[in-house]
Order: C-alpha cells, then structure tokens, then sequence
C-alpha cells in the first residue's frame, strides 16, 4: 500500500486567498476607535510603519521557504535552522496562536449571531461553526479554497461600499480638494513613539500572512509560489488597511467625538452609510470570523502534522487520511480545541495568540542568520545585508513588540512556555530524543 501524502495542489492565488481569509482584512474596524486614541488620530501612519516593520519578518518566511520548502512554518525553520530541541519550543509557542485563533472567531461570531437571534443560544452557533470549518477541512484545501474566496469576496465588497460612502460623505460636507490631505498621516505633527505604540498593537492585523508557509507541500512549486504570495498579502493588506483608515480618519477626524472606541466603527459605518449599511457591514464581520477560523483551523493542523512526523509529538499527529490526504486527527483535535470558547474569555485567548505568534516571528528571523549566515556562510556583502542585516533588524522589531506585550500576554506565554520545557525534557531524557539527523527532502 503506497504511503498517503500531502497533495501539491494549491496556485498561488489560492494561497493569497487562504492567508488573507486568515488576516480578514474587514477587521481594521475592529482596532479603528482605539488605534485612532494611540495614535492621535495617525492611524494609516501606523499601518505604514507595521507595513515596514513586518515586511522584514515576511522577507525571512520567504528565505525559509525557498530552503524548506515543507509543513510546519517556524517550527521547521527553526529545527532544521538551529536546533531541533530550540524548534519543538518555537513550535510549541507557535501552537497557542494557530490553536486559539480559531476559538476566538467561533466565540466571536457566537455572541454576535446570539445577539441577532437571542432565541438561540451563542453556543448553538458555536458548534454550527466548528461542525461547518472541520468538514470543509477535512473534505481538502481545494474545498476550503473555494469557500474562501466566496467568503473573502464578500468582505472586500463591505470594504469597498464601505470607501464609496466615505467618499461621499466627505465630499457633501468639504470640496474635493479635502480627500489629497496630510491630516490622517501627521496630524498636528510626528510623534514617533505615538506611531510606535499604534504599530505595536496594529501589528496583530497582519497575522496570517505567515500561516500560508504551513501549507507548503500543498503548494506548486513553494519556492516560488509561497515568496510571491507572502509579498501580495502583505501588500494588499496595508493597501487596505491604509485607504480604509485614511477614509475613515477623513470621515471623523476627532476620536473623541466617537461614544465608545471599542465599537467606533459601527459608529462610523452608521454615519457614512446608515442602520442599511450596518447590517450589511456587521454581515461582512461576522463572514470574516468564519473565514478566519476555517484558514486557522488548517494552519494549526499542518504544524502539528509537521511535529508529529519529525517525532516531537506522537505519531498519530502524523496521520493523513487516505481518502482526502488531509490530516483529519488534527482537524478534530482543533475543534475539540475551539470549545473551550464556552469557557475561556477573548481576552484569555488574545493573550496566546499574541504571544505565539511574536515568538515565531522573532526565531523565523533568527534561522535566517543560522541556516543562511551561519551554517551557510553566505558572507559577501550583499548575503550580509540579506541574512544578517534584514533579519537582525526584523528581530529588534519583533522583541520591541515583545516588550510591549500586556502582562497576561507575558504571564501565560510564560506559563506556557514552562511546560514546553517539562516536555521537552520528558522527550529527552525518558524517550531519548536527540538531535535528529535531518533529512532536507520533501519526504521526511
């Protein structure tokens, strides 16, 4: 009986879809109100210096996939880059952001469709949810694919009516001149570490684009395909994020003028658009949470696929069904995972995702100078500037924002982080895990 593989089948369009799908563009709305507070109403500023700063760590995924062009991200750049142990860490912290991610989408896509119909309760819609992702999943990603793009479709569609009716609104009020202006970029003028500290939280909007490296041996040629498509979600998101906040800063240039920041956007939907619009945006934000969930839910079963079949967990996480050659164990487990929204808070949750994700930035950026500089010796002086000087800056950005993570963030990353190191140790010294003599082909 032939081994059952994971099937090459994925464009790189597909991929742009599945990673925006993931960073769900449709939620700048979400930090709007308290962005625009950070940043004294700088808000595409900021996303200008997020766009910057993480285009280094997207520079490093790309470097990485060109090298490893196999399942499991930052994982398995950092195991097969520096250390095999180091890698199970990274994996591990990796695990709270793509485990939880799907969690929050369901929690927050439960409360709000309670919220339309209180007859049913949010948990009915909780477990509609996961039923409804697990089977897309599980049926392949070219099934997943497909959905995303309808989904997606709709959210950019929101985005789009959404900028029209800026448009107009600022127009009826001010000449056309008004819509060429520098207010929404400097305001009263430029304070760097206004602009920073709105980065640091703005930064969460563009987690996703990572998420389609897991994916790589389901892509056509991932060498080429994944770098691309790394680049294009990373550009159309700040395209997004910038026009939408710009139109928006237009719209209403003093947050203090919004009644709750949290939910300044509804406020600023209703004034451009109506109580019409606004059924039609929260519609787009709650599609967005689905779309999120179903790209979550497939990147956290990849990552746990690739550390079950390089031994760090057990083997049954390295199962693929022969029937859909997707690894459908995972895939449950992820659901099972995501019913802890019946019990554990948003701000809980939050807390994981942030903290998994920047550790996996920081160390997909530090196997960069081990695989490239390091190991490699690439030392001319352009591999300089491209494994040492790009990755090292891409670092320092990253434990800033590690910095200025909240105290829970912290706290349970930490936590976290201390029964990965109980684990690891029971790896090695009672199952007797060494460093793995890596075999760099697609068929470890």
């Amino acid at each position: 009986m032939s081994e059952v593989k994971l099937i090459r089948r994925l464009t790189g369009k597909e991929l742009v879809v599945f990673g925006l799908s993931l960073m769900a563009p449709i939620t700048i709305f979400t930090t709007f109100g308290i962005a625009s507070e950070v940043t004294d109403s700088r808000v595409p500023l900021a996303y200008i210096f997020t766009a910057l700063a993480l285009s280094l760590t997207g520079y490093c995924y790309a470097q990485m996939v060109k090298a490893f062009p196999i399942s499991g991200s930052a994982y398995t750049y950092v195991h097969r880059s520096v250390n095999s142990k180091v890698g199970f860490l990274v994996g591990w912290a990796l695990l709270t952001s793509y485990a939880l991610l799907p969690m929050v989408n369901y929690l927050v896509a439960g409360i709000f469709l309670h919220s339309i119909v209180p007859q049913i309760p949010y948990g009915f819609w909780i477990i509609l949810l996961i039923v409804l992702n697990t089977f897309i999943n599980i049926k392949g990603t070219k099934m997943a694919s497909w959905v995303n793009t309808l989904l997606l479709t709709y959210s950019f569609l929101v985005v789009i009516i959404f900028s029209i009716l800026s448009i107009r609104y600022v127009l009826l009020e001010e000449p056309v001149s008004s819509l060429l202006s520098v207010t929404p970029f400097l305001g009263a003028g430029f304070e760097l570490t206004a602009i920073m500290a709105g980065a640091s939280l703005l930064c969460f909007s563009y987690l996703g684009f990572d998420s389609i490296t897991t994916l790589a041996e389901e892509v056509i040629e991932p060498e080429k395909t994944i770098p691309k498509a790394i680049y294009a979600i990373i550009g159309i998101g700040t395209f997004t994020f910038v026009v939408v906040s710009y139109l928006g800063t237009l719209v209403q240039p003093n947050y203090q003028k919004f009644t709750n920041l949290d939910s300044a956007a509804v406020e600023l939907v209703t004034m451009v658009g109506g109580n019409l619009f606004v059924s039609f945006f929260l519609a787009g934000a709650l599609i967005g949470c689905f779309a999120s969930g179903l790209a979550s839910q497939a990147s956290a079963s990849r990552v746990l696929y690739a550390m079950g079949r390089d031994n760090m967990l057990p083997k049954v996480f390295a199962s693929l069904s022969p029937k859909y050659q997707t690894p459908v164990f995972n895939l449950l487990l992820i659901a099972a995972i995501s019913l802890l929204s019946f019990v554990m808070t948003l701000t809980l949750a939050t807390s994981f995702i942030n903290f998994g994700a920047l550790i996996a930035f920081l160390f997909v950026n530090i196997s960069v100078i081990f695989y490239y500089f390091i190991k490699n010796k690439n030392r001319s002086l352009l591999s300089i500037f491209r494994y040492l000087f790009i990755p090292s800056l891409g670092s320092i950005f990253i434990i800033y924002l590690l910095f200025n993570l909240d105290t829970i963030s912290i706290v349970f990353g930490i936590v976290w982080g201390a029964l990965g190191v109980c684990y690891l140790i029971y790896l090695v010294k009672f199952k007797g895990m060494k460093q793995i003599n890596l075999d760099f082909s697609e068929e470890v």
